[in-house]
């Protein structure tokens, strides 16, 4: 663990220095949530039907979607890994005297943090000043708020199980861009990051209820809203651990199988 622990430090101390980056990233983040909220406030004045979920929930949900979007998304993505797989250089990673699944498991988890640390304290700030109706609003209760915190943290931790998988598939297809289209549709669009999940028709939320994608993002963001309520909310924890567990083994299996079949060739 000492090893894990030392590069999730060193990885989140060099992503800390791109604060340009993440400057230019606060406003592009900050236009896109003004514009999906005038959409959906567009959508709901014409609805001829109560919406399952109610508009001011809904901008709690898009502004904390903008706010911890590093968190969230599968396209975020690490290119050193990509190169070392396809260029054969994983023979390199191979000799470290440490897990493979670990070590890139922490590296990838300290990326997301490092960036989301420095956007999501500005989105947040100002969204909390913003007039009424389009301001973020504190939860309810404490309770609420530590079930939110819960929530958000097993769903970072749960993303970065699945985009594991992302880097092993990689070792098959030797295609990353090919692998990334097919888990970043997939995740954005059943994690609830297109249209959030109460909107959907009920066919597809039974489909995006059986995935693990919405346990990263619609649910500890449903938690924080108040949509979903403190009891359900608990369940909801408990099955993102299962979850993780079971992503987790599959994804060292996965990896432990894809390195056997691997062939490195050159001087």
């Amino acid at each position: 663990m000492k090893v894990y622990i030392s590069v999730l430090k060193l990885r989140l101390s060099m992503g800390m220095q791109y604060r340009a980056a993440a400057l230019a990233g606060v406003a592009t983040q900050f236009f896109w949530g003004f514009i999906s909220i005038m959409v959906f406030e567009a959508f709901y004045k014409q609805a001829s039907h109560t919406p399952p979920i109610s508009l001011k929930e809904l901008i709690q949900y898009i502004w904390l979607q903008q706010a911890f979007l590093v968190f969230v998304m599968m396209w975020f993505r690490d290119n050193e890994l990509f190169d070392l797989i396809t260029s054969g250089n994983i023979a390199y990673e191979l000799c470290r005297p440490s897990g493979l699944y670990g070590f890139w498991y922490a590296k990838l988890l300290a990326q997301r943090l490092s960036s989301v640390f420095l956007r999501c304290f500005p989105i947040l700030i100002v969204a909390f000043l913003l007039p009424k109706p389009y301001n973020l609003e504190p939860p309810t209760s404490i309770t609420t708020f530590l079930l939110f915190l819960s929530a958000q943290l097993l769903g970072l931790l749960l993303l970065v199980a699945i985009s594991m998988f992302l880097y092993i598939s990689v070792f098959i297809t030797l295609s990353p861009m090919g692998s990334l289209l097919v888990f970043g549709v997939l995740s954005e669009f059943f994690a609830g990051l297109v249209i959030p999940v109460p909107l959907m028709p009920v066919w597809l939320q039974k489909i995006a209820y059986l995935l693990p994608f919405r346990w990263t993002a619609d649910f500890p963001f449903r938690v924080y809203s108040g949509h979903i309520p403190e009891d359900d909310a608990v369940i909801g924890i408990l099955i993102q651990l299962a979850y993780l567990t079971v992503l987790v083994l599959l994804g060292r299996t996965a990896l432990n199988g894809a390195l056997k079949k691997v062939v490195v060739q050159g001087g």
